[in-house]
């Protein structure tokens, strides 16, 4: 079996030691992020849900080149662990890679029936649509025989807290709140998937990524896009940071899908995933 190689935590001490500045094109990024949030002051009536929304509205942005942080706005601290939904499924989509040779299954959802979020299910599903719909249930099946300790190879390359210890199953697709990640080490995370297409199961996880943004979960990015598309990750995780919600939700946006450039972070308190998507689609929509 092929395996992945070569741990972040290596990637992100040579990029350090050479000093990676900020690409231009990042650097504009945050400039029109930053300007168009501090437009709502003024002209809060413009109809920009993040303008509505900006005291719910927790965010990153990150350089996809040097892998800098270069926008970070009310998180308690983007570095503690905190549950991140579905937003993990990609690397329990790995775990299970590494463990089955990288062969992945087609499932049937039959929706609430086989716990799915979507009540009617997805049909028959296959991984790249499981990833683009977010589906429930087929991560409940892939990941029925998984256990925390099968996280480990994949936590320790992509520099990811490990879940607790004698997590299994639909809590390791981030289903409940018993694999905690910091938003900052997910975000770098997720660059570094980016930047792995040529490794086993990689290919297929980022084609999901890029459904998911054509007309996924997380469909409202790319409709916000005028000129590009993204690879976008969608989430619903509960709320560790304010009482009496429900949830919060959360979308990894990265752009442009087929090299990307930067990646956004939302999390929108007490909203779905697919309501975070639109607005990072609305904040990324002034980048372009």
């Amino acid at each position: 079996m092929a395996a992945l190689s070569v741990p972040i935590h290596e990637m992100f001490a040579a990029g350090d030691a050479g000093g990676s500045a900020s690409s231009l094109y990042a650097q504009s990024a945050a400039q029109a992020i930053t300007g168009a949030l501090g437009e709502c002051g003024t002209a809060p009536s413009n109809g920009d849900d993040f303008c509505s929304q900006r005291e719910n509205l927790s965010y990153l942005l990150l350089d996809a080149r040097s892998r800098t942080m270069l926008l970070a706005s009310n998180w308690p601290d983007p570095e503690s662990p905190i549950p991140l939904g579905s937003l993990v499924k990609s690397f329990t989509a790995l775990a299970y890679g590494e463990k089955h040779g990288f062969k992945y299954p087609v499932h049937l959802c039959r929706g609430t029936a086989s716990g799915c979020w979507r009540p009617r299910g997805h049909g028959r599903i296959g991984l790249e649509a499981a990833i683009a719909n977010s589906c429930n249930s087929y991560f409940r099946m892939l990941t029925h025989d998984l256990h925390a300790d099968d996280l480990q190879p994949i936590a320790t390359m992509f520099g990811l807290q490990m879940p607790d210890a004698g997590s299994s199953g639909p809590s390791l697709a981030g289903i409940g709140a018993h694999w905690l990640i910091s938003p900052l080490a997910l975000a770098r995370a997720y660059v570094e998937l980016s930047q792995r297409s040529d490794q086993p199961g990689v290919r297929e996880i980022l084609a999901g990524l890029a459904q998911s943004g054509r007309g996924g979960t997380g469909a409202e990015v790319d409709r916000a896009l005028r000129h590009s598309t993204a690879l976008v990750k969608t989430g619903t995780a509960p709320c560790t940071h304010a009482r009496r919600a429900p949830g919060d939700g959360f979308v990894i946006a990265m752009l442009p899908a087929n090299h990307p450039e930067i990646l956004l972070m939302v999390r929108v308190h007490g909203t779905p995933g697919s309501h975070a998507a639109r607005i990072a689609g609305e904040m990324l929509g002034r980048v372009e």
